[in-house]
């Protein structure tokens, strides 16, 4: 298969299968779906693009790598969702869109999806781009990309946890949670899924030359860098979350990072608290 062909059947699969997410989301009601499905099709479409042989040679060590990766982060992220969507309402991201746009609600969230699909195509070819690094053997970078990736996967996972064990309990019912790796950004979790994208900017950086196309890896931490900062992530939470918790969200606001982990920070703050009793 060509590059161009496979780069065209990324595209449409993705745009196919965000169309179905679409569908999902309208019969249950439940919109939770739509981001477990965008998970498991950017892993699974990245992870078939990993092991495409775009030349008559045989499957390298790094494609098979890469492939594994993308299928391990898509397939944690993805459960974790599905069964956060199979327990609980609507996502209140989705709930505002439904309350903004009334009426249009369906054909816009069509569109929004398909704008994910584009997006999903950028990060499935990074994966793509980071198997396909014609370097002989596995480097240190590799080696780097995979313990990167490592670390953000735990992290993310840790993070859930700690997220999900304060909600559980009834004591801290209304609260914000500002424990673990809460007390050090506002969206540890989404820090850990931009940190996992650096992982194949990694794999396929080749400082020799020969790969210049390994580059554009970059794209894939640039642009989840931009969504979960600037647009779909933390701007429409955090409005949620203001309105659902008030002062006590926008004091948590004041204390603590909202993207990057900060210890130092976090520390000033518990001192200044200190201070005041």
């Amino acid at each position: 298969m060509t590059t161009a062909a496979l780069v065209v059947a990324l595209v449409v699969g993705l745009s196919v299968t965000m169309a179905g997410a679409w569908i999902v989301a309208l019969l249950t009601g439940r919109s939770g779906w739509i981001d477990a499905i965008w998970s498991f099709a950017v892993g699974l479409f990245g992870a078939a693009a990993a092991l495409v042989s775009l030349t008559s040679g045989e499957i390298t060590a790094r494609q098979v790598l890469v492939a594994a990766l993308a299928l391990a982060w898509s397939f944690r992220l993805g459960i974790h969702i599905a069964m956060r969507a199979g327990h609980g309402g609507d996502d209140p991201r989705y709930r505002q869109l439904r309350e903004e746009w009334g009426v249009a609600f369906k054909g816009r969230l069509f569109l929004f999806l398909q704008i994910q699909a584009l997006a999903a195509s950028v990060f499935a070819l990074s994966i793509m781009i980071a198997a396909h690094n014609p370097v002989p053997g596995l480097r240190i970078l590799d080696w780097l990309g995979v313990a990167v990736l490592i670390v953000a996967v735990i992290g993310e996972t840790l993070a859930d946890r700690q997220l999900s064990y304060f909600g559980e309990n009834p004591a801290n019912k209304g609260k914000v949670c500002d424990v673990g790796l809460w007390g050090l950004s506002r969206h540890p979790n989404y820090f850990f899924e931009w940190l996992g994208w650096l992982a194949y900017a990694l794999i396929a950086a080749d400082f020799s030359d020969t790969y210049p196309w390994g580059w554009l890896a970059l794209a894939g931490p640039l642009l989840m860098y931009w969504l979960l900062v600037h647009v779909s992530g933390i701007p429409p939470l955090e409005a949620h979350m203001v309105h659902s918790r008030g002062e006590a969200f926008r004091e948590y606001q004041r204390r603590v990072n909202a993207f990057w982990p900060a210890l130092w920070r976090n520390a000033g703050a518990a001192t200044r608290k200190e201070g005041l009793r």
